[in-house]
């Protein structure tokens, strides 16, 4: 099964803790505090193998959760860091971040990688907390929690060509004959329902990549048919070659057909339009076709050349594959990933600061704080030791917490609740 769209879950992992110790040692009185940094956790990591052709490997596997780093040790000793979770993607692999839409990255060359979740720091030893003031603290920190993502992963296949038109215009068949691709072939609509890929190569030796893409009919740009699966993957195609039938025996007008066809181009994308674009007037060898050929040259009025073949009896096909490796070599690479979203050039503007914290009221008339910097600090924070817990409070009171609860109406004995835990409010 060809898989080209899947979602995703990734958790980069946590960060050590770091630890609570002292110096002891013969004759060294009053060593001082000696609690060691814990290790970064793992981020996890996309690599491009080239030996992959689809997603089918994330339909049944949908959660990624890398590993935290190692817990600080005694005598200052730090944390190993964990090693990255390397999950091998194929080329040609986009990586959306689902909640934002925006997109982390565009995988198209092998061994190329990118960091989609980052694990997160280690928490600091109670070496780090000395100060004169305090010179033997009883406290030291969580790691930091590891980035969480929804990620939605889109397959646009990397070919030079890409073969388009109406279902049974004999595309199958036309990859077939140039390449040594085995594309399944019938007598009826959408007998190709995933894209196939071939190599072609021409005697002078020029060699590019064909994809046969699903048949698109009228509406395929709102997703009609197989709609965004095909236009997908003509994004990634720098040239296009149109396969028409211009034997008409499927009972409809070869001009009308590629208007069609093209509209629902220009529909998905302005810039699929101005692709180099080939016309292949196909089935040339059945009745009709040589009458319609004319009917169309007329009624076309774009300068596009029009490559009369006949796929089945492989007349034609050495001219056009030498036009299109022509067209090839004059065409730019093109853009992997459509940007036109996203902004050119920095801005620099102001930017109203994101509230710390939200304080909301629940039904059971518990104040409830959340907030991503509260939410950072309390994962971080060992609630074990007494010292650590005063800390968190002095640093709610610091961000203002205390007062907005005031302001709030809360009093001695309230409950305030923070993720799954509460606390009682003492003013």
């Amino acid at each position: 099964m060809f898989v080209d769209q899947v979602k995703v879950f990734v958790k980069a992992g946590d960060g050590g803790n770091g630890m609570v110790a002292f110096r002891r040692e013969k004759y060294v009185p009053d060593g001082g505090p000696a609690g060691g940094d814990g290790g970064k956790g793992a981020d996890v990591v996309f690599e491009v193998d080239e030996g992959l052709r689809t997603l089918m490997d994330f339909r049944y596997n949908k959660h990624f959760k890398a590993e935290r780093g190692e817990h600080g040790g005694p005598k200052n000793r730090h944390g190993k860091n964990a090693d990255p979770l390397i999950v091998r993607v194929p080329p040609g692999t986009i990586v959306i971040d689902e909640d934002t839409n925006k997109m982390i990255a565009d995988l198209t060359t092998h061994k190329q990688r990118a960091i989609v979740a980052k694990g997160g720091r280690g928490g600091r030893g109670n070496t780090r907390f000395k100060t004169p003031a305090n010179p033997a603290p009883y406290h030291a920190e969580n790691g930091e929690p590891g980035k969480e993502r929804n990620l939605v992963l889109e397959l646009k296949l990397l070919a030079d060509v890409g073969l388009i038109g109406y279902p049974s215009v004999g595309k199958s068949t036309l990859l077939s004959v140039i390449t040594s691709a085995k594309p399944k072939i019938a007598d009826y609509h959408f007998t190709t329902i995933t894209p196939n890929l071939g190599v072609v190569e021409t005697e002078d030796h020029r060699s590019f990549v064909v994809a046969d893409l699903p048949g698109l009919i009228e509406g395929a740009h709102e997703g009609v048919g197989l709609g965004h699966q095909f236009l997908r993957h003509v994004e990634r195609t720098r040239v296009i070659v149109h396969v028409i039938d211009m034997s008409g025996i499927e009972g409809r007008d070869p001009y009308d057909d590629y208007v069609t066809i093209n509209d629902e181009l220009k529909q998905y994308s302005d810039k699929l339009i101005d692709r180099p674009q080939l016309i292949v007037a196909n089935k040339m060898d059945l009745p009709q076709a040589e009458e319609n050929l004319q009917l169309f040259k007329e009624k076309l009025k774009e300068s596009y050349r029009v490559f009369p073949i006949s796929a089945l009896t492989k007349q034609g096909l050495r001219e056009l594959l030498f036009e299109i490796a022509n067209t090839l070599e004059k065409t730019e690479e093109i853009p992997l990933f459509d940007l036109e979203n996203e902004d050119e050039h920095v801005i620099y503007g102001f930017e109203k600061e994101e509230k710390l914290f939200t304080i909301t009221r629940a039904g059971d008339g518990a104040f409830v704080i959340s907030g991503k910097k509260l939410e950072r600090l309390f994962k971080m924070t060992d609630f074990s030791r007494e010292e650590s817990a005063r800390r968190f409070s002095r640093q709610l009171r610091s961000l203002g917490v205390d007062d907005a609860l005031r302001e709030l109406g809360a009093e001695d004995g309230d409950v305030v609740r923070l993720l799954d835990f509460e606390f009682e409010f003492i003013d």
